[in-house]
């Protein structure tokens, strides 16, 4: 089942240019996962023709406001709309706060809304582990503690040559299936049939990794690590490098840097600084380094698409 990602905001900061504030949406299998939630961000989930009730986890870099603001009337939203089915928020220690607010009490919301704070100091994290995917946090580096995520799709069986099964002797409709799952059978004349001997190799599963806020550092390069799809960090051009240093943000080039480093697949450029009404030269800085780069635009859906093996 492949996973499309959509864009709901590119803009860092504040809102410029028809850009609106942090917020990337996830769609896989009628379940939706939110990475930040700037300000309006319910909005954007309505433009996008997606399903608020759908969502099943948010993901928050930091607790900066053109991130996280948007949490608390997202969060009122779903309990006006008689949400029950419970909904966990993930984000960097401090992200409980929000619980605390007016109207988001326990008491006050008719679902269990609980909340994964990662602390300082925090190397690798499964922060979601689903059946079909894993998500994981890693730290980044910004001007408060910032963690990105890599969503992972889990290895499926590899193809059944139903062929070779047949030659081996395999009939029963339910024996396929066996094989399939992973399981030996015995032909009616007694042979035992293996997995190994007809099924294909596993088939891994997409990945898509989300780095923003920050510097080009290691753990971004681990979160893209053959990532089918890296959204990043490119808040500025490399004429204002010294502004990104100093912001603890990215350039469009250092971001295809990374993922030229990472060996991703397709770089997904976002956060831009209200400076760019025009988010081409950016997007044509990067491909001078990673050619297979596009400047986000809101609301577009990219799929994301495993890599062949």
């Amino acid at each position: 089942m492949s996973a499309t990602i959509i864009p709901l905001g590119t803009a860092s900061a504040m809102p410029a240019h028809g850009r609106h504030l942090s917020a990337t949406a996830l769609w896989r299998a009628g379940r939706l996962l939110l990475f930040d939630c700037g300000e309006g961000t319910q909005y954007r989930i309505k433009d996008a023709d997606l399903k608020r009730s759908r969502i099943d986890r948010v993901f928050i870099t930091h607790l900066h406001g053109d991130h996280c603001f948007g949490l608390p009337g997202l969060l009122s939203t779903l309990g006006m709309l008689q949400r029950t089915d419970p909904l966990m928020v993930v984000g960097p220690e401090g992200i409980q706060a929000f619980g605390q607010l007016p109207g988001l009490h326990p008491e006050s919301l008719p679902f269990e809304l609980t909340f994964l704070a990662l602390p300082a100091g925090a190397g690798r994290q499964v922060v979601l582990d689903d059946p079909a995917y894993t998500v994981t946090a890693r730290p980044l580096e910004h001007r408060t503690l910032t963690f990105g995520y890599r969503f992972e799709e889990k290895p499926t069986p590899g193809a059944l040559d139903a062929e070779r099964a047949r030659a081996l002797g395999v009939k029963a409709p339910e024996d396929f299936g066996r094989l399939k799952d992973g399981e030996a059978v015995t032909t009616p004349d007694g042979t035992t049939v293996t997995p190994a001997q007809v099924v294909g190799p596993e088939q891994p599963g997409a990945v898509f990794a989300y780095v923003t806020d920050t510097r080009p550092c290691p753990e971004g390069v681990h979160l893209a690590t053959k990532a089918d799809l890296v959204l990043h960090d490119a808040t500025f051009g490399m004429t204002h490098h010294a502004r990104a240093v100093e912001t603890g943000h990215s350039t469009a080039r250092e971001a295809a840097r990374l993922a030229q480093r990472a060996g991703a697949r397709h770089l997904l450029l976002s956060h831009f600084s209200a400076r760019y009404e025009d988010t081409t030269v950016l997007e044509q800085e990067a491909r001078t380094v990673f050619s297979n780069t596009t400047a986000a635009e809101e609301l577009q859906r990219y799929p994301l698409e495993r890599r062949a093996p």
